[in-house]
């Protein structure tokens, strides 16, 4: 019995060699390629010409006699104002007012939380807010609890149980950890007890509403607490993001009794600690917190916020936002040179050569998309590879803030990149077998692919939106890394750097207008002559 390939092995060798032979004719092409690294080198210039055009410094108030440049109490600085990095790596706020004492060992901290009332500043924005300007208001993440932390340095790892504003009793801890207790606000009719333990590197939290019955609420291991640990009360309030403005500070006020601390060792006396309110901490706050002790009961105010920093409120920048420009430059560089792949055969009439070699016209699209695709994709992602360390470098060195991304934030853009130059290089494929000439084709994948995205940069915010949802702009998405947090009461707005879409919800977007006009040049390549 003598073997015979199947009908799909045969197919699948001669789409290898219908894939051999489109690439051989991509690569004989000298001005394709040098088109392809011109894209590349293109992105990268304009990245650096973006971010080297932005520099940071300023003053925020009379610099205390003594101080020197940068330093606490220095009132002028050169470079972006203070942003502290978490345990994880993250960027974070770490602004409150703190009354605590030094603890060793294993400890238990309980309190009784009976009032948070709080005050909202009149004037969003404002980078000098005054509490003269104040209205009352409590802010939904207005916090008051009691804290385990590991110093007063900001970023320091800690865990902590609070009564909030609007989010009932929290378990928090590291910043973006969170754990939900029981529901409610706070009153004197209706008081939050609260309860911490830390046996080593183990810290519980309970609460209760009468001191006697508690829930626990959540267990977790915080890394990093040395033996000798900072235990005490807490208050801080974040911005509060309006409609009709931008974050206005605000200011919470807590009062706690039934204050106890039990534990091997306690040190010392109650000491206050105003974190983060210097001269340089990003963080607009209603100035610096105040603690006021009487017998076993305290009254702590503070303004600021323990949680994720996000970008409309520390105002810092992604590397992957300098790509931006220098990426729409190279898309249309690569539209051109994808577009003529195929209109240089309509044009010279080598098309006919091709499918008497290869009857079935749909594999002939495939081999040209794949291929395309391919070197597309290659182009786009050693051009982000090279230039997000660059531009962060660049902005780095100028004094600009970068938000912090780990190796697989950055793997991701520069494969997010690929992908939306490869599928850009697709869809004009595509259209270039719709048009059959360079420039109707060249100029359908402008206005389709890069035209959308600049029509947004200039329209309103709900433009914006549906830009950014439903056209190919929505593949601009794979640039978008700057930090949410459902913690933080903030704008997510492509004015921040935000965009509608996740990265790969984006690439979805895109994906499907390139498969609709894949689909429609193979409907017409069928139904008319070369």
């Amino acid at each position: 019995m003598t073997w015979a390939p199947s009908s799909a092995t045969v197919g699948l060798r001669d789409l290898v060699d219908l894939l051999r032979s489109e690439w051989t004719k991509f690569r004989t092409v000298r001005g394709w390629l040098i088109g392809l690294l011109l894209a590349a080198m293109l992105c990268v210039l304009f990245t650096f010409l973006v971010a080297d055009g932005g520099h940071e410094g300023g003053c925020s108030g009379p610099p205390t006699p003594g101080a020197g440049p940068n330093s606490p109490g220095s009132g002028c600085y050169t470079g972006h104002p203070f942003v502290p990095t978490g345990p994880d790596g993250e960027a974070v706020a770490d602004t409150y007012q703190f009354v605590g004492k030094k603890m060793t060992g294993n400890d238990m901290i309980t309190a009784r939380v009976t009032s948070l009332t709080g005050l909202t500043s009149t004037n969003p924005g404002n980078v000098a807010p005054s509490l003269s300007a104040t209205r009352p208001g409590l802010a939904g993440w207005a916090k008051a609890g009691i804290m385990v932390t590991s110093s007063t340095v900001q970023g320091s790892p800690y865990a902590a149980v609070m009564a909030t504003g609007g989010h009932g009793v929290r378990f928090q801890y590291d910043y973006s950890h969170d754990r939900p207790g029981r529901p409610g606000a706070v009153s004197a009719s209706s008081p939050r007890w609260l309860r911490l333990t830390r046996v080593d590197d183990t810290l519980t939290g309970y609460d209760s509403i009468d001191g006697a019955n508690w829930t626990k609420i959540a267990t977790t291991s915080v890394g990093g607490l040395p033996a000798a640990v900072n235990v005490g009360l807490f208050a801080t309030s974040p911005l509060s993001f309006q409609a009709s403005g931008g974050g206005a500070p605000t200011r919470a006020t807590a009062r706690f009794d039934k204050v106890m601390i039990a534990g091997r060792s306690v040190r010392g006396a109650w000491r206050a600690h105003t974190v983060g309110t210097g001269a340089r901490d990003f963080y607009p706050s209603l100035g610096a917190g105040t603690s006021r002790r009487s017998g076993n009961s305290f009254l702590l105010a503070g303004s600021g916020d323990v949680a994720p920093a996000v970008n409309p409120i520390a105002g810092g920048d992604s590397a992957a936002e300098t790509l931006l420009f220098g990426l729409i430059v190279s898309l249309i560089v690569v539209i051109v040179v994808a577009t003529m792949f195929i209109t240089v055969e309509y044009r010279r009439g080598l098309i006919r050569t091709t499918f008497a070699a290869t009857p079935r016209r749909g594999r002939v699209l495939a081999a040209k998309v794949i291929v395309a695709g391919g070197v597309a994709f290659a182009t786009g992602a050693a051009a982000a590879a090279v230039a997000i360390p660059f531009g962060e470098h660049i902005l780095e060195a100028n004094g600009n803030y970068v938000f912090p991304a780990d190796a697989l934030t950055v793997a991701s853009v520069i494969a997010g990149v690929g992908a939306l130059v490869a599928l850009t290089a697709v869809a004009a494929v595509a259209l270039g077998t719709i048009a059959r000439r360079s420039a109707g084709a060249v100029t359908a994948g402008i206005i389709l692919f890069v035209l959308p995205y600049i029509i947004g940069s200039f329209a309103s915010a709900s433009t914006q939106e549906w830009l950014f949802r439903l056209t190919p702009a929505a593949g601009f998405s794979v640039l978008g890394v700057l930090p949410r947090s459902a913690l933080v009461e903030s704008t997510y707005t492509m004015t921040n750097g935000y965009y509608p879409l996740s990265p790969w919800a984006g690439l979805a977007v895109l994906c499907v207008y390139a498969a609709i006009a894949v689909g429609l040049a193979n409907l017409v390549l069928k139904r008319r002559d070369a």
